[in-house]
């Protein structure tokens, strides 16, 4: 099976792995941990970086903080991966949706400001949603597929609104607006290294922020709270939600290989644009000149995409539809969905991703293209 994007362990991994075994650290403490973080906050541009067991706890994490509860909403894309949303119920509370962008496949920044200006108000600077009263303190965009929306503009619609961003930046790694890193908008940011991302720890996650003190909460919080290095004293709730060093090893090894991974995952989508290129009704996703994603997930849109989705895994060449959109979902469906044509699912029947794993050949991506273009 040629993998929809799988990992690429071709630099020291097994080196600093086997350093952990041998010396006994594997656990939630040792060196790796620490310099993973460090220096994925200066790949990222933050003052600070709290590594975490996944992306969806490190946005559980950062909603915590936050103080976000069962009376409040947070504002996501209908068009993401489900962490999203899973982590604002963790907190009690409930997302409202808002369609997407049918270009960039972003959260459509003009419902968005639509929604504000006619269905929320302001008491005492915090923002609430007028029909029931209940607070909406954060914003949570997505930087769907690694592409980024126009974050001037979010970040203005965020202010006027006193609205927190939280970026959901778990797959835009190595993505920039403006020359500025995905997660460095925000109040804070979180990334993840699930075994399908452009690097990986085969699970775990990053928050990053340039507030030190929410930095040391997080780390706080994530070790279970525990407030004496000697005494078993926990000074409030924690939850278990460190990396471990064994994982943190790889990811340090990851890191030292994520401008490589980068430049091929951008000739792969120079590739397949140059090869699909006027091939039936065949569009990829749309990148504004001000953003340089990190392409993780080559993604196509086609009114045949069922057909190509059969194809493609009938030979053995892994492919995937886009996510149902979080609305359809049974958890979600009573959610407010804000929209006019629901783009979601316009976009959900007819994109799909296709093989793009760092350590493709030419060979292959050559191999996926003419098999696309049997169909047209």
């Amino acid at each position: 099976m040629l993998l929809l994007s799988g990992p690429n362990m071709c630099g020291n991994e097994w080196k600093y792995v086997k350093d952990c075994l041998d010396t006994g650290w594997v656990s939630s403490v040792g060196s790796y941990v620490d310099q993973f973080e460090k220096m994925t906050a200066e790949f990222a541009g933050t003052k600070y970086a709290v590594a975490t067991s996944s992306g969806t706890t490190a946005l559980h994490i950062c909603l915590v903080m936050l103080g976000i509860n069962a009376d409040d909403y947070v504002i996501a894309p209908n068009i993401t991966f489900i962490a999203t949303c899973n982590a604002i119920k963790y907190t009690g509370a409930d997302p409202i949706l808002v369609d997407t962008d049918e270009n960039n496949w972003q959260m459509d920044l003009d419902l968005l400001e639509e929604f504000l200006n006619n269905e929320t108000e302001q008491r005492d600077a915090v923002c609430h949603y007028k029909k029931d009263g209940r607070r909406i303190p954060v914003i949570m965009p997505v930087h769907v597929l690694g592409n980024i929306c126009d974050m001037d503009r979010l970040l203005a619609i965020a202010k006027k609104h006193n609205l927190v961003v939280i970026e959901d930046s778990t797959e835009a790694l190595g993505s920039y607006y403006k020359g500025k890193h995905a997660g460095s908008f925000g109040l804070m940011g979180t990334f993840s290294y699930n075994g399908n991302k452009i690097i990986t720890t085969g699970g775990g996650g990053m928050i990053v922020t340039d507030d030190e003190a929410l930095a040391k909460k997080a780390k706080h919080l994530t070790t279970q709270a525990k407030s004496d290095p000697f005494e078993y004293i926990h000074d409030e709730i924690g939850y278990n939600y460190r990396l471990v060093n064994v994982a943190a090893a790889m990811g340090v090894a990851q890191m030292e290989l994520l401008p490589s991974f980068i430049q091929r995952k951008k000739e792969i989508i120079g590739f397949y644009k140059n090869a699909l290129s006027g091939v039936g009704d065949i569009t990829f996703q749309q990148v504004s000149e001000d953003v340089d994603p990190n392409w993780w997930l080559p993604t196509i849109k086609t009114n045949r995409q069922r057909d190509v989705l059969k194809i493609l895994n009938d030979h053995k060449m892994q492919s995937r539809p886009f996510w149902v959109p979080m609305n359809q979902l049974r958890m979600f469906t009573n959610n407010i969905f804000y929209n006019k044509t629901d783009r979601s699912d316009f976009l959900y029947k007819h994109c799909l991703s296709i093989p793009c794993s760092t350590n493709i050949t030419n060979e292959e991506l050559d191999a996926v293209s003419n098999k696309i273009k049997e169909l047209y």
